[in-house]
């Protein structure tokens, strides 16, 4: 029996025929060196028989070489935690879900507005009035969404306002034109001439603030300008009107932008209080140009002639275009608020594809191959400019 197993740093000892006998050892990872200097130790322990087989009869007398020799494997520490940051699948999902959300309700909304605004400009021609019934509708909704507390209101001063005056100034005009637009052509034709706005905003960065852009980028016009020329020579319904209302708001749209990214930098406003100042602004600059122009006495005998042509459903037209386009917009800027500029742009793409189809179908508007044709590249144009600004 093995009285004793100990082995030391630097060597293995033992005394043997009055011989001492030192074994210097190195521990390593292998087993094969741990047997092999037990072996030599059993060996050459005086009490133990050359010729008679290794017997171990209890394992207790290794506990003290259990103690004494650490074996290390490759194996990471258990008791510490892992400091590695990885984002949960689950929280991703739910931002694209959000992001999914937003753009689904941008769309359909969308969508819901111009069919019941195309409806109200039909049986009632009067574009500046409804602009402004839509402008007065989303300022009222948002003002008793901040009386009852259901929204916080936005902290503003005089600087703030001062900023948003060029920016609802070319926000009145470019709602105001593309309602023009809307009410001499069909619903499809404004949004494809509309979809040529890139175009505007490079040409107008590039000759009024002196930018360039990369050539891929120049080169993303040539199809929208030719998609939207292609489309507009071959409308079957075209009005002089209607193309210069929409390419007006185009050029209108992009002053909005251009002023609100210089305006607004460093100012703390979320999206949706953002469009609800912007609305109740445009309404006190419109307002004054509707009654001008327009007047109460025609738009009481216009409305007159529609109740009694329409019905009660007319009412009903009206409250739906004004608190729809209000509601549009403001979704479009909370998802401005969550996405990057390029994936809005790309994002306002998909939804004028979404518009010119509906309204093609609710309508039944004609529509010629070569028509078709030219939409398709405008759009085509459209999202290649997306991905060359990137």
């Amino acid at each position: 029996m093995i009285s004793s197993v100990k082995p030391t740093p630097s060597s293995f000892s033992a005394t043997s025929t009055g011989v001492r006998r030192s074994f210097p050892t190195k521990l390593q990872f292998s087993p094969l060196h741990v047997i092999r200097s037990c072996h030599n130790q059993i060996f050459i322990n005086s009490n133990v028989s050359y010729q008679k087989p290794l017997h171990i009869s209890s394992t207790q007398n290794f506990s003290s070489f259990k103690r004494e020799v650490r074996v290390e494997a490759y194996e990471a520490d258990r008791s510490r935690p892992l400091d590695i940051n990885i984002e949960l699948p689950d929280e991703q999902s739910a931002q694209k879900l959000k992001i999914g959300i937003y753009f689904a309700t941008w769309w359909a909304l969308n969508v819901v507005f111009n069919i019941y605004n195309k409806k109200v400009l039909n049986a009632f021609p009067y574009p500046w009035l409804t602009s402004t019934l839509s402008l007065a509708c989303g300022s009222l909704m948002m003002l008793v969404s901040w009386a009852t507390r259901i929204a916080e209101a936005p902290k503003t001063d005089l600087d703030f306002w001062k900023t948003l005056f060029p920016v609802a100034v070319a926000h009145t005009i470019g709602h105001v034109a593309a309602t023009v637009s809307m009410s001499k052509v069909a619903v499809s034709f404004t949004h494809i001439i509309k979809s040529g706005e890139p175009a505007f905003s490079v040409l107008v960065s590039r000759f009024f603030l002196g930018e360039t852009f990369p050539l891929p980028v120049y080169l993303s016009l040539l199809p929208i300008i030719g998609g939207c020329a292609l489309a507009a020579v071959t409308e079957l319904n075209f009005n002089m009107i209607g193309f210069m209302g929409a390419m007006i708001s185009n050029l209108a749209f992009v002053f909005r932008n251009i002023f609100s990214k210089k305006g607004m930098k460093g100012k703390s406003v979320s999206g949706m209080n953002y469009y609800a100042c912007l609305s109740m602004m445009s309404l006190l600059i419109l307002t004054p140009f509707a009654v001008a122009v327009e007047g109460p006495k025609m738009w009481a005998a216009g409305w007159e002639n529609a109740v009694s042509q329409i019905g009660p459903n007319f009412v009903w037209w009206v409250v739906a275009q004004s608190v729809f386009y209000h509601l549009y917009n403001q979704v479009s800027y909370m998802s401005l608020d969550q996405i990057s500029p390029l994936t809005f742009s790309i994002g306002n793409t998909m939804k004028r594809i979404s518009v010119i189809v509906a309204s093609i179908i609710i309508f039944h508007t004609p529509v010629q191959p070569v028509n078709a044709l030219g939409a398709a590249i405008a759009i085509l144009g459209t999202f290649l400019y997306s991905q060359a600004k990137m």
